[in-house]
């Protein structure tokens, strides 16, 4: 039986399978960080992710200096995902003996970017051959920190939650299609801009600061729109024991993802429901603070946030409710490393 039997999140259910924890460790497996006490005044925040050649990236169509800044990005957005504060990264870097030294620079100088702007320090990491393999892989782990009491994460949503996005999910994937499919008479507008956005994805550090401060009474669970909105509201439900149902009308589609998809006569909720790569958050409000939330995003100068939904009680399932009233299961549609079709994700 290989890897590919199985899906992502079956594979790691069975690996991590029976895995010794210690009364320090706060939140485990399962998250967008782990979570530490270690006994100190505020509480440490961990994770790692990779990018790899083909799958994740190629320089055909992203420079080394972009995928040096979003190979950090997507870390720094695990670490809003929680509320956190990122602190120090550690880069390792696998490198193919006939790589060119200007395109290690270029990625290091991406790195070096997104770290100032994010005011995380890299502090080591590690350099590896990758023998007769000729792909490039970055591995990135960060840490970061948070207040006690503060910590946000997926297993919070209560049945009468309302749903909440920032910005604009779907673009990244709509950008993705284009920079995949360059030969289509796009609007050059719109297919600059959200080229740039799955190039370089903007981490929603600042936004994931303000719902930490708002607390988990009103924000009661957050995570990022890594591998599609339907699937990252997924993980949210069954961490949470919950179901949802998303209004349609709601869904927040950017002017330039309409226009994209109008002229390949597609149907843009798909992008918006299941492309992924968007790193926008994604998170739930107890009811009868929406108007609190709202204005202090709106007092912040933040990301827009939309409502787009509602939690439900976990028989109903994943839901789309369209404005004639009609309803129909939401299914997912998301990104996984083993059971999507085709092999890359990014370029």
């Amino acid at each position: 039986m290989s890897a590919g039997t199985w899906s992502e999140f079956e594979l790691i259910a069975r690996l991590t399978a029976g895995l010794p924890s210690r009364e320090e460790v706060v939140v485990g497996i399962g998250d967008d960080c782990a979570v530490l006490d270690t006994g100190g005044p505020r509480l440490l925040l961990l994770t790692c992710d990779s990018q790899v050649e083909g799958v994740h990236f190629t320089l055909h169509t992203s420079s080394p200096q972009e995928v040096g800044r979003k190979a950090l990005a997507i870390n720094l957005s695990d670490i809003a995902a929680m509320g956190g504060e990122p602190r120090y990264a550690l880069i390792s870097l696998h490198i193919p003996r006939r790589c060119p030294l200007e395109v290690l620079e270029g990625l290091y100088t991406g790195l070096r970017q997104e770290a100032a702007a994010a005011q995380t320090l890299i502090i080591g990491g590690n350099v590896s051959g990758t023998g007769a393999a000729e792909t490039l892989a970055i591995d990135i782990t960060l840490l970061g920190e948070s207040e006690r009491g503060r910590v946000l994460t997926r297993a919070g949503a209560r049945v009468g939650d309302t749903i909440f996005v920032t910005g604009y999910p779907g673009d990244s994937a709509a950008g993705l299609h284009s920079l995949l499919y360059p030969d289509h008479p796009y609007p050059p507008t719109a297919c600059e801009r959200l080229r740039a956005v799955h190039r370089v994805p903007r981490p929603r550090l600042a936004e994931g600061r303000l719902l930490s401060q708002l607390g988990p009474q009103i924000v009661t669970a957050l995570i990022d729109v890594s591998d599609g909105l339907s699937g990252d509201l997924g993980h949210i439900c069954e961490r949470s024991g919950v179901g949802a149902s998303i209004e349609v009308a709601r869904l927040p589609l950017s002017a330039e993802l309409q226009a994209l998809a109008a002229t390949l006569g597609r149907d843009p909720l798909a992008w918006a429901l299941h492309g992924g790569e968007d790193y926008e958050l994604l998170f739930t409000v107890a009811p009868g603070y929406e108007e609190t939330v709202q204005a202090r995003f709106a007092a912040a100068g933040a990301a827009p946030i939309t409502p787009i939904g509602q939690i439900t009680e976990a028989a109903s399932g994943l839901r789309l409710r369209w404005p004639d009233g009609r309803e129909e299961p939401l299914s997912v549609q998301s990104w996984d490393h083993f059971t999507t079709p085709g092999q890359a994700r990014s370029t």
